[in-house]
């Protein structure tokens, strides 16, 4: 067995916070280095929809059981395209034994987690807060002598840059607007995600009548709503949204962020790996952005258990993490360009294709556990059963066969 074993990660934020602990609980030495301190990494309001692909590596790293009260599961999504007047409806029976479709938490609490375990765990040694990073110094523990190097500094990553690995970009016409608001006639287990002409729409619950909303929609038309005051936003809110969901207060200033399809030309060189939005970033439709980026936390520790075990040399990470995760981003970055590309018009005769397609997925027996599945698990996991929900470091066992309903009617009316 290597003898210590040693990862450095540049970027604190969740995926790398939560890198460096899968990789300490592979039996590495970590050295975790961000330029914010650790109050400034917590504060983001920001909300994460987590799926059960994010919920089975929290409980291999025993995070589970200590996030779960933060969290919000919703037991309902909604699925609806609002020019073709169809309405889908998801339910954990589509997926089997499962507690919840999702769950729905906020930035603050999972951050507090991860840098509380991160400062207890012994292997994991922390550099934040303006300290220049170890690859600047010359001494036994310094980058350069590390056995992997991690990248997980954001969409701008000065890694990737350094490395000289360029990437394909798509920036979308669209922007996405983040907001929290008050709301009545949502149940606080009801989560939707409005497919509108303009762009998607999602709706996310976080308990108390509070819910997280990203609202895609040309980015000239954000930036207007970002200047509103708060009783026109809420008009111009309650018309996007189906009547039955009722605006009563803004909860936090709306802001827009523009939004791109990014994808590295390579996820390694050498010893150094990118993970996280330092190699991809998709459109928020869907929530697959954070578990997207914790995928690759989950190959890249299965793969550093095999180094630990002499199993697999550490030189030979950086392309087998390469050859496991290719397959799975270019389908999900395919799947969620997709989705915008066909739902966001207003092409009249796309229409009977939509609502034919929406048809299959409420009546086609096994159609919603398919599509809920590559979007809770990925899309490579769909011959794999689905873990069974469990409290803690229980084992995970197989769920039975899926089942389900759905209901096709008319209706009333996504960092790092």
């Amino acid at each position: 067995m290597p003898a210590s074993l040693h990862a450095r990660i540049r970027g604190a934020g969740p995926t790398g916070a939560l890198a460096a602990l899968a990789l300490a609980q592979a039996g590495w030495r970590v050295s975790l280095h961000d330029p914010l301190a650790p109050e400034a990494l917590q504060a983001r309001e920001r909300a994460y929809a987590f799926t059960h692909s994010s919920r089975e590596l929290l409980q291999r790293l025993g995070l589970w059981a200590e996030l779960r009260p933060s969290l919000v599961p919703f037991r309902r999504l909604h699925l609806r395209d609002v020019a073709a007047e169809c309405d889908v409806r998801f339910e954990p029976a589509d997926l089997g034994q499962a507690e919840a479709v999702g769950w729905i938490g906020s930035h603050r609490p999972l951050m507090a987690l991860l840098l509380r375990r991160l400062g207890q765990h012994p292997a994991v040694r922390l550099e934040l807060g303006g300290k220049a990073p170890a690859a600047c110094a010359n001494h036994g523990d310094d980058a350069n002598d590390a056995d992997l190097l991690v990248a997980a500094d954001g969409p701008e990553s000065p890694t990737r840059q350094a490395l000289g690995i360029g990437q394909w970009s798509h920036p979308y016409r669209q922007a996405c607007l983040t907001v929290q608001v008050e709301m009545r006639g949502c149940a606080d287990d009801e989560a939707w995600e409005l497919l509108r002409p303009e762009g998607p729409f999602a709706v996310l619950p976080l308990g108390e009548r509070r819910f997280q909303l990203v609202w895609s929609a040309p980015a000239a038309r954000c930036r207007q709503l970002e200047a509103l005051d708060a009783p026109a936003f809420l008009d111009r809110l309650a018309g996007a949204l189906p009547d039955r969901l009722q605006p009563d207060a803004l909860l936090t200033p709306p802001r827009a962020f523009p939004v791109a399809l990014q994808l590295a030309r390579r996820l390694h060189r050498g010893r150094t790996v990118l993970v996280g939005e330092s190699a991809h970033r998709c459109h928020p439709v869907g929530g697959q952005g954070l578990n997207l980026c914790w995928r690759d936390v989950a190959v890249l520790q299965r793969l550093a258990e095999r180094a630990t075990r002499g199993t697999l040399s550490p030189r030979r990470i950086g392309a087998a993490y390469g050859r496991r995760r290719w397959p799975d981003l270019l389908l999900t970055l395919l799947t969620t360009d997709l989705l915008v590309r066909i739902f966001s018009n207003r092409h009249r005769w796309m229409l009977p294709l939509r609502q034919l397609a929406l048809a299959c997925l409420a009546r086609i027996d096994g159609s919603r556990a398919l599509a809920l599945r590559a979007m809770t698990q990925g899309p490579c996991r769909l011959h794999q059963p689905l873990a069974a929900w469990g409290d803690g470091d229980q084992q995970l066992s197989p769920a039975p066969a899926l089942s389900g309903h759905g209901a096709l009617s008319a209706p009333s009316a996504r960092p790092e």
